[in-house]
């Protein structure tokens, strides 16, 4: 078990902005290739940000970044290794380490190394939204498969869609305070160490809508 609280906005604030400055960095240099949109997302945006006090490891930010469709003529792996590149070019002026590639995302971290502990991190997940035959909006973001060295277009799981809409919902129907219980809860009990914020975000907010019908209304 672990011991995750939330972190007031007085401390997230010079983190934010100084990763604000990293990602116009990274557009002004990739500004040849194409250029993209970047959004804050899940806790971040509903400042539900969350750190374990009793741990090495700091809190997180989580990042979409999205590169505009009609300038997309680039692979999945060249899209990502270029993002890669580009942030390792800035990420060592503002005390993070080089980004590390996972299978949803890039992530930075600032460590304290004579501790051996993470103060905090971000991870940059690259995603596509677009409109499908049936004229529904959706999200497919770049998977690396680790094994077999590849990257790929994948769909978002059902449970990524709406969000915004279905976090509304629960605000409007009042039960803001026990989705946040029950996201510092799946946090502290999480044994999958390869799981993100973003993926126990989202499943917290499927789980309250799923008890409350949302979607039976």
């Amino acid at each position: 078990m672990y011991n995750f609280q939330y972190v007031s906005k007085r401390h997230l604030s010079p983190v934010k902005h100084n990763l604000i400055q990293i990602i116009n960095l990274v557009q002004d240099d990739l500004c040849e290739d194409f250029t993209f949109r970047y959004d804050f997302v899940g806790s971040v945006k509903r400042n539900m940000v969350t750190h374990d006090v009793k741990s090495n490891k700091g809190f997180d930010f989580d990042v979409n970044i999205q590169v505009n469709d009609d300038e997309c003529r680039f692979s999945a792996k060249e899209i990502k290794t270029k993002i890669m590149f580009a942030l390792n070019k800035v990420v060592h002026h503002y005390g993070y380490d080089n980004a590390e590639d996972s299978t949803r995302v890039l992530t930075i971290k600032v460590k304290d190394k004579q501790n051996s502990s993470i103060l905090h991190s971000c991870d940059f997940a690259i995603v596509n939204n677009y409109i499908d035959d049936d004229g529904n909006e959706c999200q497919e973001y770049i998977h690396f498969n680790k094994k077999q060295r590849s990257y790929t277009w994948e769909e978002q799981p059902y449970g990524y869609y709406l969000l915004d809409e279905k976090v509304a919902w629960i605000r409007d129907n009042g039960y803001t305070d026990e989705m946040r219980k029950l996201y510092l809860r799946k946090k502290n009990f999480n044994t999958d160490l390869n799981k993100h914020s973003r993926s126990i975000y989202a499943e917290t907010v499927h789980e309250i809508c799923q008890k409350h019908d949302y979607y039976n209304s």
